[in-house]
């Protein structure tokens, strides 16, 4: 994990927008339960983050809009008891009722509305619906880690693509999607409007 850790502090310190205001992480033990780690230090100034070896790593780092709520239970990845999740975007003007301290957590448990057993059909049907009930989208991108070892991801953007637009690698044995390459290896951009499985 030290690695990949390591390379999102330095993509975190070094971003254009500023991704300061604390961090997380989650990842499968050997037993196969998620495990969490949350700082509100910046990743790039958190000397306990989290070492060893898992088959599946989600990390955040977080840039709160408008500096608000700027408190460590407010840092992804999320954990609902059995998937976790990050969000990367801004919405201006949402008109959706769900429960949920920030608005990251509010499209998490507004996306779940509609799992019917396919969580890629259910992120692009919940992204739909919050889009309709946006005055404006920049970007919406997510990512849903489950115990099964999938990793569902959807990405929408209106601006900014070398800041919002994710991309996907088989660097060495790992499978990898981020916010921006890192190592080496063939990167593909995820495409605009695209959901999809890890």
């Amino acid at each position: 994990m030290e690695e990949h850790l390591a390379a999102l502090a330095h993509i975190a310190r070094h971003s254009e927008e500023y991704q300061g205001h604390g961090w997380g992480c989650a990842w499968l033990n050997d037993e196969g339960r998620w495990r969490l780690h949350h700082d509100i230090a910046p990743i790039w100034e958190d000397t306990g983050r989290p070492s060893g070896h898992t088959t599946l790593l989600v990390a955040h780092a977080r840039s709160a809009f408008r500096d608000e709520g700027i408190r460590v239970e407010n840092n992804m990845p999320f954990f609902d008891g059995e998937r976790v999740f990050a969000f990367n975007g801004e919405l201006h003007g949402v008109r959706i009722r769900e429960r949920g301290r920030i608005g990251a957590e509010k499209v998490f448990n507004f996306v779940k509305r509609f799992d019917r057993g396919d969580f890629r059909q259910a992120l692009e049907r919940g992204l739909d619906a919050i889009e309709r009930r946006t005055r404006y989208l920049r970007a919406a991108n997510l990512v849903v880690a489950d115990t099964a070892r999938r990793v569902h991801y959807a990405s929408r953007f209106r601006e900014s693509p070398a800041y919002f637009q994710m991309h996907t690698a088989h660097t060495g044995a790992a499978r990898v999607l981020c916010s921006e390459p890192y190592r080496s290896g063939t990167w593909t951009p995820v495409e605009n409007g695209y959901a999809g499985v890890l």
